[in-house]
């Protein structure tokens, strides 16, 4: 079967189950807008600085070294008659802040919290705003969490007075617009970083591993690199979207935080001064695809330059292929969000449980005492340029889980732990151009899988969207034990995915851009 016939076999199965899900299922649960009348848009762009001094993103503790520019944020409202919704692409990681995030921006456009996303680049290069109500999307022991918010960072307050400001602006600004798409292709920059062994077993491939296999390895990556772009009645371009898939990792270095918007804030302003034409940089914003298996090449030893590089290299991407923008034949816009459960499998049995927690105990005693041989723990690998301190510290965010299966093995409560997550997806049609956002971090074969499945000239997979549940692996990748496919271990707490996994997620996805 070819490449074509498969995708047409597969839009056929997917039409049919289409049919099956169009009652009550989708309307009680599902925010949707029609299309009607002319698609408007307005968009602003702002960055903003952190302060060295400040906490970054270290499991020790450590504080920020380097501040080698702003952290940049794009917000966009999209408008047909009197529907919209409201796209905030950051360079931030974004979790707990979510919700501050999200009421700012309803209170100044005063518009439904279910009509923001929040498209985060995953940049761990970042600074904390502050604004968290403690509340962790993989945290599943209470959900009736404090509301209560703790305080912002100097770096929070700045952020969130812009966010203010330019939400209040928005509306004055809209203006009518017609949709144009590219592709373009890169494969310079990133690489597939889940390795196998010859035995079969599988590892996280950190750079230090990448460069044992060969000093230009990539492996298998996604290449595709989109740009979204919307002109107004004079064919000027007013703001544009762009989407690549990898995690921005070159700059990061957990034990010396330097924040900085990596490579794909380098890239989304490039396309944004090409697009202005010598005026004034339009807004761009930067949506992540489906990277849970995908990093930049160069963490922790690449560093800012390295970065600006790659950067450089997307952008030179994304130019080429502005040359060529084909219009879409509709203007329009739909919008719908809802959960979709992603099945979970059984516990380890107890005999399993008991051997990895001795192994973990054992592990931890050894990296606290600065022993340099912490490389390997219940199937996690860990790189030398990470301290043995710091390899301890991740082995303990993963002990209470086992701790957990284990209480639950031996108290008989198997029936109680969680048989899916309901993990939520956020559909935006705009015109030829479907957008599905995922709260997760998806493997890049969910990804591959919605392209394949969707009847739209251009689908473009995201991650990271209004926070995130974690790596939630396709079903080729679930079972297995490095960090991405096994990431449930760091969760309070889920049990692990079993097959389809989150294919349904993908399948989902389609069949709602399907309806239209």
């Amino acid at each position: 079967m070819t490449d074509t016939d498969r995708r047409a076999f597969l839009q056929k199965s997917l039409a049919a189950g289409t049919v099956a899900a169009s009652g009550v299922s989708l309307s009680s649960i599902a925010h949707g807008m029609s299309r009607r009348g002319q698609l408007e848009v307005a968009a602003i762009r702002f960055g903003t600085m952190a302060d060295v001094g400040d906490a970054g993103a270290s499991k020790l503790g450590n504080k920020i070294l380097e501040v080698a520019g702003p952290l940049k944020t794009t917000i966009m409202l999209l408008r047909e008659g009197n529907h919209e919704v409201c796209i905030v692409c950051i360079d931030l990681i974004l979790s707990r802040s979510l919700a501050y995030f999200k009421k700012i921006i309803s209170q100044e456009l005063g518009i439904a919290a279910d009509n923001i996303v929040l498209f985060a680049s995953h940049n761990h290069s970042d600074a904390p705003p502050g604004g968290s109500t403690g509340h962790n999307d993989q945290d599943y022991r209470d959900r009736l969490v404090s509301t209560k918010e703790s305080p912002l960072t100097p770096f929070g307050e700045r952020l969130f007075k812009e966010l203010r400001e330019s939400a209040r602006r928005l509306r004055g600004m809209l203006e009518p617009v017609s949709v144009w798409y590219a592709e373009g292709s890169e494969g310079r920059i990133t690489y597939n970083r889940k390795g196998r062994r010859a035995d079969g077993s599988t590892y996280f491939m950190r750079e230090e591993d990448r460069v044992l296999v060969g000093a230009d390895y990539n492996g298998d990556i996604d290449r595709q690199a989109p740009v979204v772009v919307f002109k107004n009645r004079q064919n000027k371009p007013i703001a544009a979207l762009v989407q690549f898939t990898g995690h921005p990792v070159t700059s990061y270095k957990p034990e010396a935080p330097v924040v900085y918007g990596e490579w794909s804030q380098v890239a989304t302003d490039i396309v944004g001064r090409e697009l202005a034409e010598g005026g004034e940089p339009i807004p761009v914003g930067f949506l992540q695809g489906c990277a849970g298996d995908v990093n930049s090449k160069e963490m922790f030893s690449g560093g800012v330059e390295r970065a600006r590089l790659f950067g450089e290299m997307l952008g030179e991407s994304y130019l080429k292929a502005l040359n060529d923008l084909q219009p879409s034949e509709r203007n329009s816009l739909m919008y719908k969000t809802e959960p979709v459960p992603v099945p979970c499998g059984p516990l380890p049995d107890m005999r399993a449980l008991k051997l990895e927690i001795e192994e973990m105990n054992d592990f931890i005693r050894r990296a606290d005492a600065g022993d340099e041989n912490t490389l390997t723990c219940v199937g996690l690998n860990f790189p030398r340029a990470l301290s043995p301190e710091y390899r301890g510290a991740l082995i303990k965010s993963v002990l209470p889980w086992s701790e957990w299966a284990l209480d639950i093995r031996k108290t008989g409560r198997e029936n109680t732990i969680m048989k899916a997550l309901d993990l939520p997806i956020y559909v935006i049609g705009l015109g030829d151009v479907g957008i599905v956002g995922l709260q997760c971090e998806p493997f890049q074969g969910i990804g591959r899988r919605l392209r394949e499945l969707s009847p739209l000239p251009m689908t473009i997979p995201c991650g990271y969207a209004n926070g995130s549940h974690g790596y939630v692996t396709d079903s080729a990748n679930t079972g297995d034990r490095e960090y991405m496919s096994s990431y449930y271990r760091y969760t309070r707490f889920r049990p692990q995915f079993e097959r389809p996994a989150g294919d349904v997620l993908a399948d989902r996805g389609a069949q709602i851009l399907a309806k239209g």
